[in-house]
């Protein structure tokens, strides 16, 4: 009869080896789900359904604004019928502004209507507008350059040109000269200040966006007019604009963060955090920025559970305020006690292009998990970078710096910044093939995630 230690070392050893054995079996099994998660949101329509809901029964979505209203409802009753469960409504309060009558025009040397909008905080103009001589630069840094006091009774104007580029790179290089440049014209004596809209197009259809408040008011041009002021300064004669604006603004606006989830089947396991912002600004029906992030990342959530039940849940966040602020800030004040049980967060924001690059948390690239979620987008034609994300969105913030996990999928921007902020950021600019693209990287990553044990807080500690 065999010595009972050695029966137990056997027995030890057949556990071992039946371990071993389904660890590649699991991993195997991932794997396949998610390429059959992948192929599913290939084929599936949920997300443009979403999209086409909610920028044609809503809008433009200005936080505080009624349509605002009707997009809060508008969520909730899009996460139920799509079965998401633990509906919830998180009201903060925000500052808001809204848009009035603006027009502008040059009165001399020779006469040109001009096309603008004013950008968010902009205050208005004297009843009845102001007119006052134009001071030009062509570059943000020509207007600091300028000492205080020297543009007294002027409009500045700058016209600093935006570089088309895939990640949208341009758009961060020339972003102080909106969301600044008021500020820094008034220190120098301006009455007003005119930009050229951070937009790579060649349309008369001007693009809005946030500044920060500077007491005068401002507005941008669209890109085919800032080119005519060039021209027109050039002759050499004094040019002279005449501006009338008007707007308002309330320092407390209600606002909603909306929120549904697919449960896991371990409460315990953690949640992964996922969404797009609902507010947009007012010219276009906010289909790119950003009706596209809230229909990829619902849709994702909702097909990372097509094979089955998930281990973890998985939240998606319709944030009610990133254009004019405070949604993130909101967020972290009501989930800071979650954080430590976030398994990764990340957001949706850079339009409907189709993801050509993912950067995963520092040191997941090998686990098991980000091996079948690799493996899956593959043929999607999608880079895997081996840097790690350095920006995960705007709304998701507040909870990476807090210490949460987060992703980076990046979007092919190179058509974005045409669109957005315009009037021409509407459905048809939104390629059903791109955004199922989009739906089917976000769908591998969540199902691959929430289906495994991984902990990218311990992985980039290895």
């Amino acid at each position: 009869m065999p010595h009972p230690q050695a029966m137990r070392n056997l027995a030890l050893l057949a556990v071992s080896a039946s371990l071993l054995a389904a660890a590649p079996a699991a991993a195997q099994d991932l794997s396949a789900t998610a390429v059959a998660v992948r192929d599913k949101a290939l084929s599936d329509s949920t997300a443009w359904e979403i999209a086409e809901s909610l920028t044609t029964e809503i809008g433009g979505r200005m936080v505080g604004s009624p349509e605002m209203e009707r997009a809060k409802d508008w969520s909730v009753a899009t996460f139920k019928r799509l079965g998401f469960q633990n509906v919830k409504v998180e009201t903060f309060t925000t500052p808001a502004w809204f848009r009035g009558q603006e027009s502008a025009e040059v009165v001399g040397p020779h006469p040109h209507k001009l096309h603008i909008l004013g950008l968010g905080r902009s205050v208005s103009t004297p009843k009845g507008g102001l007119t006052a001589e134009v001071a030009l630069f062509r570059t943000y840094e020509e207007l600091l350059a300028q000492p205080e006091g020297s543009l007294k009774g002027k409009i500045a104007v700058v016209t600093g040109v935006m570089t088309r580029s895939q990640d949208g790179s341009g758009y961060g290089a020339v972003g102080p000269q909106r969301r600044s440049g008021a500020v820094e014209a008034a220190k120098r004596g301006a009455v007003a200040y005119l930009v050229r809209s951070l937009s790579t197009d060649d349309t008369r259809l001007p693009h809005t966006g946030g500044a920060q408040p500077a007491g005068i008011p401002a507005a941008a041009l669209s890109t085919p007019d800032a080119e005519l002021l060039e021209r027109l300064v050039a002759r050499g004669k004094p040019v002279t604009i005449k501006l009338n604006m008007t707007s308002r603004f309330e320092p407390k606006a209600p606002a909603y963060n909306i929120s549904g989830e697919i449960p896991g089947t371990d409460p315990n396991a953690g949640v992964l955090i996922v969404g797009g912002h609902l507010d947009s600004w007012d010219p276009g029906t906010g289909a790119v920025d950003d009706a596209a992030g809230i229909a990829i990342t619902t849709a994702a959530a909702k097909l990372a559970a097509s094979q089955g039940p998930l281990k973890r849940t998985i939240r998606v966040v319709m944030w009610g305020s990133e254009e004019q602020g405070g949604s993130s800030e909101a967020y972290l004040a009501a989930h800071k006690d979650e954080v430590a049980q976030m398994v990764v967060v990340g957001e949706s924001d850079s339009g409907a292009g189709r993801v050509w690059q993912v950067r995963l948390p520092k040191g997941s690239l090998e686990h098991p998990a980000m091996k079948a979620f690799r493996g899956a987008i593959a043929p999607l034609k999608v880079i895997v970078s081996r840097e790690a994300p350095r920006f995960g969105g705007a709304d998701v913030s507040g909870l990476v710096g807090a210490g949460a996990p987060f992703v980076e999928f990046e979007q092919d921007a190179s058509r974005y910044f045409d669109l957005h902020h315009s009037a021409d950021d509407t459905l048809d600019k939104i390629d059903p093939a791109e955004l199922s693209q989009n739906v089917a990287v976000w769908a591998s990553f969540l199902h691959t995630a929430a289906n495994s044990e991984i902990d990218f807080r311990k992985e980039a500690g290895r």
